[in-house]
C-alpha cells in the first residue's frame, strides 16, 4: 500500500491529456503523464471521477458509480490489440480545437469506433470478458442492460421510458429486454471490459514509478443512472420511484438562491438496516481503481440538505442527520488498508467538525480560501495541523493566476503581504511555495497552476451550464525544465519521494 506521508502530487483530469482524438484516454499521453510526474518529484495524480458521463457531461453526473468512461478507451492500444485500423480511427471527427473537448463530436465517432472494436474481439475475447463479467457480476449486468435501454429510449432519463414495467424493473420486462436488446448490452459489456484492462495495465506502471491514484467519490449518484433504477429501495423514492426529496446546499455568501443539486436523496434507514451493503460495494470497487479516496461534500454525511422535489432552487430545504460514523466506522472497519481524504468545504457546524475529527481522515485546506482580508481564515497555513490535505485550489477554482485577476484586490494584497509573493518568483510559484512549505501531509496543485495558465483553462464554474469540463493540456506543455522546477520545490519541503537533491 502506498502510504500518504509527506509528499506532493498534481490534480488532472484523465480527460485533460494529450490525445489526437479529441479527448484524454489511457493511452501514450496517461504513461508519459506518469513519467513526468516521477522525474517532478511527485507521488501521487489525483484524478476527477473516471464514469461515464451523462447530461452536461460532468463527471460528478454519471450513469454508474462502478462503469469506466467509455472516451478514456484509448483507441490506438485498440489498434495494437487488432480491433481496429489507424485508417478507421483517422476518418472520424475529433473536433476542430485540440485544446477543448468537443463532447458531441466524440460521441458520434466514439460509439461507432468501439461498436466495430466489439464485432471483431467479443468472440476472440470470449474466456476474458467471461472471467472480467463474473469479477464485476453486482453491477456490470445491471449497467449494460440500463444503457441498452437508454439506447433504445433515445438516450432519455429512465424515469422518461414510455414502458412502465421497465421502468420499475418488473422482472418479466427485464427478461423480456434482455433477449431484445442484446446486441447492445454485449456493446456496453464489452466497452467495460476494455475500459477496466486499460485501466489496470496504467494503474501498475503507475504503481512501478512510484505514483499512486487518488480518486474522488461524489457523495452523490445521478438521477439517470444504473444505480437508482437497479436499487430504488436505496433512495428515497416514491411508488412510482420519483424523489421525494432531492440534494443541494443551503444559500450563502457566494449564492442566494444555493446550489440545487437534483440528486436522489439515500434512504439512510434501508441501508443501515443493510449493514450498508450499497456503500461497501461501492467503495469496494473505487478501490479497485484508486490508492486513495477522496469523499466529496463529507460533511453530507452528518447532515445534509434535503430540498422538495420541483423546487426551483434550493433555498427551501432543511437539514436532515445523516448515519454519520455509524457509516464511518463500518467503512474503515471493512477498509483498513484504503486511505481516504474528506473534502470538508462549504459550511461547517461543531457538528461537522466533531465528526471530521472523528473520523480522523484528513481535511481539506484550499490556499484561495485563505486570504479573506475581512477576516481570520483557518486555510491561513500557519493553523494547519498535519493530518490535513493542502490544496492550491481544486477543479472547481479557478486557477490561481486567473484569482489573481478576479479576485478581491485586497486578498490578492494579503496573499502578496503574508506568503512574500514576487514577480521575480512568479505568483503561481509563490503560492505554491506557500502549500509546499506548510505542515500538511500532502500538497497537491492543479497542472493549470504549475503551468501558470489563466482563466481559460478553467475546469469547472460551479453553477455555470455549459463550456466546462473542456479544458485539455497540450504535449509542448510539460517539458525538463518544468519537471526540473517542481523536483526542486519538492525536495526543499521535504516532500520528494527521492532524498537525493535533483
Amino acid at each position: 500500500m502506498k502510504e500518504m506521508r509527506r509528499s506532493c502530487g498534481v490534480l488532472l483530469p484523465i480527460s485533460a491529456l494529450p490525445s489526437p482524438y479529441g479527448i484524454g484516454t489511457l493511452g501514450k499521453a496517461a504513461y508519459d503523464f506518469v513519467d513526468f510526474l516521477t522525474e517532478a518529484g511527485q507521488s501521487w495524480w489525483q484524478l476527477l471521477p473516471v464514469g461515464p458521463t451523462s447530461y452536461g457531461d460532468s463527471p460528478y453526473q454519471s450513469f454508474s458509480t462502478y462503469a469506466g468512461n467509455p472516451y478514456f478507451v484509448d483507441l490506438d492500444l485498440l489498434v495494437r490489440d487488432g480491433l481496429l485500423k489507424k485508417e478507421e480511427i483517422e476518418a472520424r471527427d475529433w473536433g476542430r480545437d485540440p485544446s477543448r473537448v468537443d463532447y458531441a463530436a466524440i460521441y458520434r465517432s466514439r460509439f461507432q469506433l468501439l461498436q466495430i472494436a466489439a464485432d471483431r474481439g467479443w468472440e476472440r475475447d470470449a474466456d476474458k470478458v467471461k472471467a472480467f463479467s463474473e469479477k464485476n457480476a453486482g453491477w456490470l449486468p445491471d449497467y449494460a442492460l440500463f444503457m441498452a435501454l437508454k439506447r433504445h429510449f433515445d438516450m432519455r432519463a429512465w424515469t422518461q421510458w414510455e414502458d412502465e414495467d421497465i421502468r420499475l424493473r418488473r422482472p418479466a420486462a427485464v427478461e423480456r429486454y434482455q433477449r431484445e436488446l442484446s446486441e447492445d448490452i454485449r456493446l456496453f459489456t464489452y466497452i467495460q471490459y476494455l475500459f477496466f484492462r486499460q485501466w489496470e495495465a496504467l494503474r501498475t506502471y503507475a504503481h512501478k514509478k512510484g505514483i499512486g491514484m487518488i480518486g474522488d467519490l461524489p457523495i452523490y449518484v445521478a438521477m439517470d443512472s444504473a444505480d437508482v433504477w437497479a436499487e430504488p429501495d436505496s433512495f428515497q423514492l416514491d411508488e412510482r420511484n420519483i424523489p421525494k426529496e432531492v440534494a443541494g446546499v443551503p444559500p450563502d455568501y457566494f449564492s442566494e438562491d444555493g446550489q440545487l443539486w437534483g440528486n436522489p436523496l439515500y434512504n439512510w434507514d434501508a441501508m443501515k438496516a443493510d449493514g450498508y451493503g450499497w456503500w461497501i460495494r461501492r467503495v469496494d470497487g473505487a478501490s479497485r481503481l484508486y490508492d486513495i479516496l477522496r469523499i466529496d461534500h463529507f460533511r453530507g454525511l452528518e447532515s445534509y440538505w434535503a430540498v422538495p422535489y420541483g423546487e426551483p432552487t434550493a433555498k427551501n430545504g432543511r437539514w436532515i442527520k445523516g448515519p454519520g460514523m455509524d457509516l464511518v466506522g463500518v467503512l474503515k472497519g471493512w477498509f483498513s488498508s484504503l486511505q481516504f481524504i474528506a473534502e470538508d468545504l462549504g459550511y461547517l457546524t461543531p457538528e461537522v467538525r466533531q465528526f471530521l475529527q472523528d473520523s480522523g481522515f484528513p481535511g481539506m485546506k484550499v490556499l484561495e480560501f485563505a486570504f479573506d482580508s475581512r477576516e481570520p481564515s483557518d486555510y491561513l497555513p500557519h493553523t494547519y495541523t498535519p493530518n490535513c490535505v493542502c490544496y492550491v485550489g481544486t477543479h472547481d477554482n479557478a486557477p490561481v493566476m486567473a484569482w489573481k485577476d478576479e479576485a478581491d484586490p485586497d486578498d490578492v494584497a494579503l496573499a502578496v503581504r503574508y506568503l512574500g509573493l514576487n514577480q521575480e518568483e512568479g505568483f503561481h510559484w509563490g503560492m505554491i511555495r506557500g502549500g509546499q512549505s506548510s505542515v500538511a501531509d500532502l500538497f497537491i496543485a492543479q497542472m493549470q497552476d504549475y503551468l501558470g495558465l489563466g482563466a481559460d483553462s478553467r475546469m469547472n464554474t460551479p453553477g455555470l451550464l455549459g463550456g466546462n469540463w473542456q479544458w485539455r493540456l497540450m504535449p509542448e506543455q510539460l517539458d525538463a525544465m518544468l519537471a526540473k522546477r517542481m523536483a526542486e520545490i519538492a525536495w526543499i519541503y521535504g516532500r520528494s519521494p527521492s532524498e537525493h537533491k535533483p
